[in-house]
């Protein structure tokens, strides 16, 4: 056990939480500006809001029952990432968006002008945050391991199969059901869609030089 921590690599480990940190941050300022969000947490708000339950406890059972189903078929993926991510996005969001309240005046979430700057900003910072996260390479979330498991098993049987389509028909899913605990969804899932997997290379490329010279 000992031998094993001492393998732990401390400083993607570090990398990893605050690439969480920062996507619960900026998850928070996008669901006040309520102009959409990544297809997960539009189906986990849109859940949680139908059943009368925080958003953070939901998501954290949601998880649970998902990191179930990929510490059975693919344990490899999990690692400190996975519970960073399983566990404080949702509420880091529940607390932040409970803090805005606060202390930040409503208006700028729905001025036309600020809340589109927010949203927008929130939204580039949000998906760099995100992408950090995946390039630490500590373990990937509940949400995103099952498409990961289904295409290995899928792509298996059918090796035609485009390996992006069933991600994108794992997030389309995900949509259908928010839509159908009465969610709607808006312009911000588009744009994750399209922007975040470019960033997320694009990040990747600045931190392997960096390992390279650790």
């Amino acid at each position: 056990m000992i031998e094993s921590l001492k393998k732990i690599d401390k400083k993607r480990v570090l990398i990893s939480f605050l690439g969480v940190t920062g996507m619960g941050f900026f998850l928070s300022f996008l669901v006040n500006c309520n102009l959409g969000t990544d297809p997960c947490t539009f189906m986990n708000r849109s859940i949680s809001a139908f059943i009368g339950m925080g958003f953070g406890n939901w998501q954290l059972i949601l998880n649970a029952l998902m990191f179930v189903i990929v510490l059975l078929c693919k344990r490899s993926l999990i690692g400190f990432g996975t519970l960073f991510n399983m566990v404080l996005v949702g509420y880091y969001v529940d607390f932040f968006t409970w803090v805005w309240g606060k202390v930040l005046p409503a208006s700028l979430f729905t001025d036309p002008v600020t809340r589109w700057v927010i949203f927008l900003v929130a939204l580039l910072l949000f998906m760099i945050s995100a992408s950090i996260y995946i390039n630490a390479d500590t373990g990937v979330a509940p949400y995103d391991g099952i498409p990961i498991i289904l295409t290995e098993k899928i792509t298996g049987r059918f090796p035609k199969i485009p390996k992006m389509l069933i991600r994108i028909c794992w997030d389309g899913l995900a949509i259908v059901v928010g839509v159908l605990f009465g969610g709607v969804p808006i312009i911000g899932i588009i744009l994750m869609a399209l922007f975040l997997g470019p960033l997320i290379s694009l990040v990747g490329k600045v931190l392997k030089p960096k390992d390279k010279k650790a």
